[in-house]
């Protein structure tokens, strides 16, 4: 909840079969976003607060979302206005395609490294 203007919030998840592919929706009671900056809130380091607010943002979260979801192949959207909170919509096909070919296991005397790991 951490662009919620007040204490709380609530957050809904939905999930529908709608034949080749699943459509999620992620919805919040928050402060909602204009529609003038929809197309703006998927593009790689952008953030409508300013950078030093209460709730800071990098602004690489969605842009990764969007990213990792049109790779599959799927589609994100929101549906906002400003102060009626926001939906994000997102599909994932049910037979999501392999980016990589799948990890073997490491073999005998590998060296094994741990993985980065990105905090909020």
């Amino acid at each position: 909840m951490k662009h919620h203007e007040g204490p709380g919030g609530r957050i809904a998840v939905h999930c529908r079969d709608a034949g080749g592919h699943y459509e999620f929706a992620v919805a919040d009671d928050g402060p909602g976003i204009a529609p003038a900056h929809h197309h703006k809130i998927f593009q790689l380091f952008q953030t409508l607060r300013e950078r030093h607010s209460a709730a800071e943002s990098t602004g690489i979260g969605l842009s990764i979302v969007k990213k990792l979801v049109e790779e599959q192949p799927g589609s994100v959207r929101v549906e906002s206005a400003r102060g009626e909170g926001a939906t994000f919509i997102f599909t994932w096909p049910k037979e999501a395609e392999a980016s990589a070919p799948a990890a073997q296991p490491p073999g005998p005397g590998a060296t094994l490294r741990p993985a980065p790991v990105l905090l909020p």
